[in-house]
């Protein structure tokens, strides 16, 4: 089974995505990620990106679609493939198409974690941790039991991201409108299009997306 996950950052893509790898044996394929790991080991395609990102400019979608094509064929062909941050627009979209009928594959499912922006905006904003063992708080649902105190191994300094803030988080909203909103209507024409609620709780969201793998 091959799918994409959309969702913009925040929505829960990645827990989601780890999941599907943990509880069904599918690779998640980021492009950012097979793309450093491709320059690290030389590939052709790697060296080609490499030559490019060094003269600093950006890698094309030939490029990408190259590194994507060399990830699948060193994959057995029945696993499972969950493609984070791929597609992005309609040529990329159509390139996958190709890259897949290629290797005797095609695309289930495309999965869309819908998210509230004010609501994701005070997920992100009140995040936390601490700063000894990097436990996770929110300043609204999940407080240290002991006001100042981590649970886990009592530090007592806590850090925020830098670009947890309300103008960022809005902004990542905007790009990620813009940047699905033209791949979206290829894959609905085809019926393979489902939306989750991405600001339910992790476990729900989970059953949400097995129901649809499973029909």
């Amino acid at each position: 089974m091959n799918i994409i996950l959309l969702g913009p950052p925040g929505a829960g893509k990645g827990t989601q995505a780890q999941r599907l790898v943990t509880e069904r044996g599918m690779v998640q394929l980021s492009t950012g990620d097979m793309l450093r790991a491709a320059v690290k080991e030389g590939t052709p395609t790697g060296l080609k990106a490499k030559a490019v990102m060094e003269a600093g400019q950006l890698v094309s979608d030939e490029i990408v679609s190259g590194i994507i094509g060399e990830a699948l064929d060193a994959l057995s062909a029945d696993t499972g493939v969950i493609f984070d941050g791929y597609p992005r627009t309609a040529p990329q979209a159509e390139s996958l198409d190709g890259i897949l009928s290629a290797r005797n594959r095609s695309l289930d499912h495309v999965i869309e974690l819908e998210v509230d922006e004010d609501k994701l905006v005070e997920r992100i904003t009140g995040r936390f941790t601490c700063a000894s063992c990097g436990k996770g708080y929110h300043d609204r649902f999940e407080q240290p039991k002991v006001e100042g105190e981590c649970d886990k191994c009592h530090g007592h300094e806590f850090k925020r991201r830098p670009d947890d803030n309300e103008e960022t988080v809005r902004t990542r909203m905007a790009e990620y409108r813009a940047k699905t909103a033209p791949i979206l209507p290829i894959y609905e024409a085809r019926g393979i299009v489902a939306r989750v609620d991405g600001m339910a709780d992790i476990g729900e969201v989970t059953t949400q997306i097995e129901a649809i793998l499973d029909k």
